[in-house]
């Protein structure tokens, strides 16, 4: 079959007004390129700024190129006959319409693939489908992205992988992807449709009988069956932990020659080592570079092949998680000298409920039809190479998340042993494989749950080690609270009875009205009855969520300047005078629900004996789950609008743009420290602590009043504290510049001086290092506020400027992007403040716009202050503080990440220098030079530093602080 693989460089993206500039297309025939054609087209119009700037294409080089009309007459013989092939190829096919039609060729009415689609389907763990990065994954050169014959190239090459992979598919996927896409909805999609249909055929005719596929109820697998382990006879290990070690590295250095031990890193695996011995809590700080995962994994490794305990691994991130499983965990299997098991659990909301997907997908349950099909798609092609069910495998796209919240498995609606895929189950194969393992790893957010579980989540296990530890006061809060959304009773309310045809019970009155019997006569009538009900509850439920909303969060949006969320706190003693309505409504609320859910209940009990008689066993299973889902939902109500807890701090929060279907109600404790105590302190024989940041001023106090730990702890020996400086030398790698006479402001809300001469530094300083900029903003205001102009300030220089929430709110994409730009400047708020990992030239400035304190106006930074008044304390210093200190540490971490990375860091928020607290963050740094000098001065101090690489000796600046 020949293929025709289009790619076009234009001046914009819409067809009529803007013009094509090149035309690459690539010929293949079956699995093989056999010819290309390129050539530069000659434009009516210059190639706008951005256009030149993205592509390297200028109107010299098409200056003397052929007019289109003269291309179209060239390339309409390499379409005679193919399938036309792009990627994105909605935008190709339009401008290429247009060309025929300006030439005076009929349309284009040949068959069309679009790469774009097919990469979604058969390969759906990729992170992004844009050309570069698959080309990039799949080793495809592609030296000249955003040229047409560059980008054609690659473009052929990704498709013959595309038919390649779907072709070595079973014949099984191949089927269910053909029943997939075999719908009306797919229309628009029929070349799909037809290409599949085709490869079907061949597979049919071409395979032969028994072809061995590892399957289950007509699905391809990626696994077989678990199976519980027997314990291990394996011989007694007595080796202690430095001869352990020493075996360890003398592996890693025959492995890697330029292998550099780090005396960090050695000293954290001592101290890690001997707490879990001795069963000694242990709070670490190890800086940025100590290599701290493998610092507390080997210990724990040792540890648990030594006595046969657990141990357990806590992280605040899946990322963290997956990195441990990918990364740090197969090399230290491979490199271990004795072998050790090791096991990664997560919350079972992340693994594939095989049932609930074979029912999704065999009863066509696709209430987003078309992209509901495409996931479906991609999980039949997913499954036949998962190991693990997980989620956060998936690229599954924007939908992606409301379709897999009806596949995920689930406590509530788990018919364990009794279910037909037990033996295949994902969640129940992890929780196999942690019980078997020596060292377990999961996060902070199951840790609690297990808690809250009363321990029937994790294996037992005495020893813990938590890394990301200065999130896990945080975690703590909102897993020992509660809180309710708008969608947390309407999803389970919507799955019960979406409309008189579909839910689960319209569908399990059908199946009964199908099969009459004695056992079940009369229950059709009763589940018609409950249809009434359940539409009033759902009717009161959106009456008194409307109601919250326009009463609180509207009226204080009125009075917010600065878009987003917005939160109200509700106090027990302080309730509004007419709190009596909301009650009334929920409690009208409450006894309808209650009197739908005990029918529910006895039609549960009643049916669940003969369910499996008539093939419902799944269906009542679903059902009872979705009884539960409503009992939480109603308690939760009644206990958020209560607000009575004196201990619990109460608010509701909801955006403007969504209204009432954004609130959410939340209830968290005030402190917990007493309940870390009870939990772990006292209950554990050794818990870890460990972070690059825990410290304020190289003191451990915050985060031990946090913790729930005290002095009298280490006093007794039952807690010890560390702090690891990193290897880097940040005096020679980090200058962090302030520019003295910069204007402050108070309050969230930048003054127009402030934004204007924060425009102008940070055009100026990006202009120095050609981009490679990361600007942190604590205000999305802010943050939008500036983009615009920035870029504007910047196109000049073809350094092009990146938002987040403004070109995307995606961080894995936004840090994707700034990084194969090139010359870009990122700005970003929240979430880049950690977990952003930019290393080597990519990141050269790292700006600061604001120091990071949480608003004080927070409920729960609120309640915090009020505790802290009560008990005598400052809030400002105990409290908020330490809070911003922390952030702002994790903030400066982004700039160096390794022994090699070397930048400048601007502090534009002058209160470092001006306010008594300011010392705090400076002396927290881990020793960069620190200077603060006029504003104009900047750019030039840059350039010198950075042209100077390890020459500094300090030149006398006069404006110079120096850190201790």
């Amino acid at each position: 079959m020949k293929f025709a693989v289009l790619d076009l460089e234009t001046t914009g993206e819409q067809p009529g007004r803007d013009e094509i500039i090149q035309v690459g297309i690539v010929i293949v025939n079956d699995f093989a390129i056999e010819r290309t054609y390129a050539s530069f087209v000659r434009p009516s119009v210059p190639i706008p700024p951005f256009i030149r700037s993205l592509t390297g294409i200028t109107d010299e080089m098409v200056a003397d190129a052929p007019a289109m009309d003269d291309v179209v007459n060239e390339i309409v013989p390499l379409l005679d006959g193919a399938v036309l092939v792009a990627h994105n190829a909605p935008f190709d096919v339009a401008f290429l319409k247009r060309a025929l039609a300006s030439a005076g060729y009929p349309g284009y009415d040949g068959r069309i693939l679009d790469t774009l689609d097919w990469l979604r389907v058969l390969f759906p763990t990729l992170t992004s489908y844009q050309l570069g990065f698959v080309a990039n994954a799949f080793g495809i050169a592609h030296d000249r992205p955003h040229q047409a014959d560059s980008d054609a190239e690659a473009t052929a090459e990704i498709w013959v992988r595309c038919m390649e992979k779907l072709f070595s598919l079973p014949l099984m996927t191949l089927q269910r992807l053909g029943f997939l896409f075999a719908h009306p909805d797919f229309a628009s999609q029929q070349d799909q449709a037809w290409f599949l249909e085709e490869v079907v055929a061949w597979k049919e005719s071409a395979e032969e009988p028994g072809t061995p596929t590892r399957s289950h109820r007509q699905f391809a697998l990626g696994v077989d069956d678990w199976t519980t382990e027997e314990d291990r006879d394996r011989e007694k290990f007595e080796e202690d932990f430095d001869a352990f070690q020493e075996a360890l590295k003398r592996r890693i250095r025959e492995r890697m020659p330029d292998y550099e031990e780090r005396p960090a890193q050695e000293r954290m695996m001592q101290e890690v080592s001997q707490s879990l011995k001795d069963e000694r809590h242990l709070v670490i700080e190890a800086g940025t570079g100590t290599g701290k995962s493998l610092g507390y994994l080997i210990p724990s490794i040792h540890y648990a092949l030594q006595t046969g305990d657990k141990v357990v691994v806590s992280t605040h991130t899946i990322n963290l998680q997956e990195q441990l499983r990918q990364k740090e965990l197969p090399m230290l299997h491979e490199l271990s000298p004795t072998p050790f098991r090791s096991a990664v659990l997560k919350g079972r909301s992340h693994y594939l409920c095989l049932r609930k997907f074979e029912g999704k997908v065999n009863n066509q349950d696709f209430p987003n039809e078309r992209e509901d099909r495409v996931i479906a798609a991609q999980m039949v092609v997913w499954l036949g190479e998962t190991k693990h069910g997980d989620e956060e495998e998936l690229n599954l796209g924007q939908k992606g998340g409301e379709f897999w919240s009806h596949v995920a498995s689930d406590a509530d609606s788990c018919l364990n042993r009794a279910c037909p895929w037990f033996r295949k189950c994902f969640y129940h194969r992890a929780r196999n494989d942690a019980g078997a393992a020596d060292v377990i790893i999961t996060n902070h957010s199951l840790l609690f749950t297990d808690v809250k579980a009363e321990h029937r989540i994790l294996p037992a296990y005495g020893r813990l080690v938590v890394d990301e530890a200065h999130h896990f006061e945080d975690v703590a809060s909102q897993h020992l609270g509660v809180d309710l959304s708008y969608f947390s009773m309407v999803s389970a309310l919507t799955s019960l009875l979406k409309d008189s045809r579909s839910g689960q019970l319209p569908l399990l009155k059908s199946l009964l009205e199908q099969h009459p019997n004695a056992k079940t006569e009369g229950w059709g009538e009763r589940i018609g009855q409950l249809f009434p009900d359940i539409v009033k509850v759902k009717e009161n439920w959106d009456e008194l969520f409307d109601a919250l909303y326009d009463r609180f969060i509207a009226r204080a949006a009125a009075g917010q300047s600065e878009g987003g969320s917005v939160t109200v706190r509700l106090k027990a003693d302080k309730l509004p005078h007419d709190w009596k309505s909301f009650v009334a409504m929920e409690d009208n609320l409450f006894l309808t629900l209650t009197s739908v859910l005990k029918v529910l209940d006895r039609l549960v009990t009643d049916g669940k004996d003969d369910a499996e008689d008539f093939g419902l066993e799944s269906l009542f299973t679903d059902l009872a789950g979705t009884v539960k889902d409503l009992y939480r939902a109603r308690d939760a109500l009644r206990l958020l609008l209560k607000a009575d807890d004196p201990n619990m701090v109460y608010w509701m929060e909801a955006t403007p743009h969504f209204k009432s279907r954004s609130l959410r109600l939340y209830g968290a404790p005030i402190d917990v420290s007493s309940l870390m105590r009870d939990f772990f302190w006292e209950r554990k024989d050794a818990v870890v602590m460990t972070s690059a940041t825990l410290t304020v001023e190289k003191s451990f106090q915050y985060v031990k009043s946090q913790l729930g730990l005290s002095d009298r702890d280490e006093a007794e020996e039952k807690l010890q504290t560390v702090q690891l400086p990193s290897p880097f030398k940040y005096r020679d790698q980090a200058l962090v510049l302030i520019p003295r006479d910069f204007p402050g402001f108070k309050g969230a809300n930048a003054d127009p001086l402030f934004m204007e001469r924060l425009i102008d530094s940070l055009r100026d300083a990006a202009v120095v290092t050609h981009g490679k900029m990361l600007v942190l903003f604590t205000s999305h205001k802010m943050l939008k506020l500036a983009h615009g102009p920035l870029r504007e300030a910047l196109q000049p220089h073809g350094i092009h400027v990146l938002g987040q929430g403004v070109d995307s709110g995606n961080r894995s994409k936004l840090t994707r992007l700034f990084m194969q730009a090139g010359s870009a400047v990122l700005l970003g708020t929240s979430s880049f403040w950690e977990g952003v990992d930019i290393p080597g030239d990519a990141l050269t400035c790292l700006a600061i716009v604001r120091l990071p304190f949480q608003p004080p106006n927070h409920p729960m930074v609120e309640a915090k202050s009020e505790y802290l008044k009560a008990q005598g304390e400052n809030p400002f210093t105990k409290l908020s503080v330490p809070q911003a200190v922390i952030r702002f540490k994790q903030g400066f971490g982004r700039l160096v990440r390794t022994a090699k990375d070397r930048g400048v860091v601007l502090i534009y928020d002058t209160r470092v220098i001006e306010t008594s607290y300011g010392k705090h963050f400076l002396y927290s740094l881990p020793g960069p030079k620190i200077e603060h000098l006029p504003s104009e001065s900047i750019p030039g101090r840059m350039r010198d530093w950075l042209e100077a690489p390890g020459a500094e000796t300090g030149n006398g600046s006069s404006g110079k602080v120096e850190t201790t």
